[in-house]
């Protein structure tokens, strides 16, 4: 059972791997399992419940259970809440899961290690995979305990990286989601190390990444991007059609008090100024964002500043969450807490807006051709998601039914219609 975001997905698919190299089977039920292990989250309250009724949920029916992720790492919440677990452990804790397994569910005799394909187990559909090039995170933004749960940040050798994308692709991978905690900061912790791939040197460093992975082949979606200044490096490859012409950046506000007090880096005019240079650049370019509302201390006339940034940057992807109080956040002891229904209130005239937003930006694509990935083909439409639709966040493409369309399959459409989020199209020549 894998809960919580991609990194923790990919914390998931590496034990699957491990367990599968070392002769374990998986089963498709609790009932039909020898053992269960889960990974949660434990970053918000919801997640946390979601994590603690799925581990009773997993109890409840096998009886053995190994509990790792955020949530194990944050003190013995797990034990108390479900005292009958077998083992508790942090995230990214492979090594610590599989010691675990191997003391209550001895390793098969004579593994057949040739079972376990070079791209690992997947839990991702086979045309996409969330590739993880680093742990943990520097930053100290008062909001997040990340840090906490998952350490500071280390960056994977970006060789391994290479490899792992290069495997990817040769199974069958169309699109390569990059991840991790902050993107921008791969290899700062090392220095810009450089490493070796194919044989040629390459620095541990997103520019020099993001050009060998756009030597793949593959869609290559960038996620978590923070807005630092080499960001624009990337931009061009993007241009270029290197890149998928899509930026995921987490700006959080605009209030340069508030970004303060969130510890968050740079400002609202050094932000519009950066989306109008890239815009530049790369005319097509989809930005994805995330804003807190409702952060202690927010006046109304700080929201409001926030509204007009929000006019003025015409984002085309936008998540808002009112401000919720995470337990060992260093946000908590600031003053100004503000009520549940003023926050609620202000996340809806902020998603009432953005929603506007959306509408007309993708009202603009009405007539365009379009290439899409098709994720699922259905009786009555296909859903597929172009180069601004990144999987299970933003928004989808419904295709009219024809005989060409494949789920896996790249497929050139014609966009006939636009709602708020999703646009409707049929393939060329129809």
């Amino acid at each position: 059972m894998s809960l919580g975001c991609p990194k923790a997905l990919v914390d998931s698919e590496r034990i699957l791997t491990q367990l599968r190299a070392e002769g374990y089977r998986v089963s498709p039920t609790y009932e039909a399992a020898d053992l269960v292990v889960v990974n949660t989250c434990g970053f918000i309250d919801s997640a946390i419940d979601e994590s603690l009724d799925a581990i009773g949920e997993a109890l409840s029916a096998n009886g053995k259970v190994i509990v790792t992720g955020c949530l194990g790492a944050k003190g013995d919440i797990v034990r108390k809440t479900h005292p009958g677990v077998l083992a508790v452990t942090g995230p990214h804790a492979t090594e610590e899961v599989m010691r675990a397994v191997h003391e209550h569910l001895p390793q098969p005799h004579d593994p057949y290690t040739s079972l376990i394909p070079p791209q690992g187990i997947k839990l991702t559909p086979a045309h996409y995979a969330y590739l993880k090039i680093a742990e943990g995170c520097n930053h100290r933004c008062t909001f997040c305990i990340i840090p906490s749960l998952r350490g500071d940040l280390v960056s994977r050798p970006i060789g391994e990286v290479m490899q792992e994308a290069e495997n990817l692709v040769k199974a069958g991978v169309k699109e390569l989601l990059v991840i991790s905690q902050d993107t921008s900061a791969y290899g700062v912790d090392v220095k810009y190390r450089t490493g070796f791939w194919r044989g040629r040197p390459l620095k541990t460093r997103l520019t020099e990444l993001a050009r060998a992975l756009g030597e793949l082949g593959a869609w290559v979606r960038l996620h978590y991007v923070y807005p630092y200044p080499h960001v624009d490096e990337i931009v061009p490859l993007m241009a270029d059609g290197k890149l998928l012409p899509y930026l995921d950046v987490p700006f959080q506000h605009a209030s340069r008090r508030v970004l303060k007090l969130m510890k968050r880096p740079a400002s609202a005019e050094d932000n519009l100024a950066r989306i109008r240079s890239w815009r530049e650049v790369c005319p097509d370019i989809t930005l994805r964002s995330t804003f807190i509302v409702g952060f202690p201390g927010e006046t109304e006339a700080e929201f409001e500043e926030l509204l007009a940034f929000l006019k003025e940057a015409q984002l085309d992807r936008v998540g808002c969450f009112a401000y919720s109080a995470v337990d060992g956040a260093a946000a908590n002891a600031l003053p100004g807490s503000l009520p549940e229904k003023v926050k609620e209130e202000r996340r809806a005239r902020f998603m009432a807006l953005q929603e506007k937003i959306s509408a007309q930006r993708l009202q603009r694509k009405v007539g365009r051709t379009l290439t899409v990935l098709v994720d699922e083909v259905k009786a009555d439409d296909a859903i597929a998601r172009s180069s601004a639709d990144a999987p299970e966040i933003d928004g989808i493409v419904h295709v009219a039914p024809d005989a060409g369309l494949k789920a896996g399959k790249f497929a050139t459409v014609r966009v006939t219609r636009a709602g708020t989020h999703d646009l409707w199209a049929q393939v060329v020549g129809n």
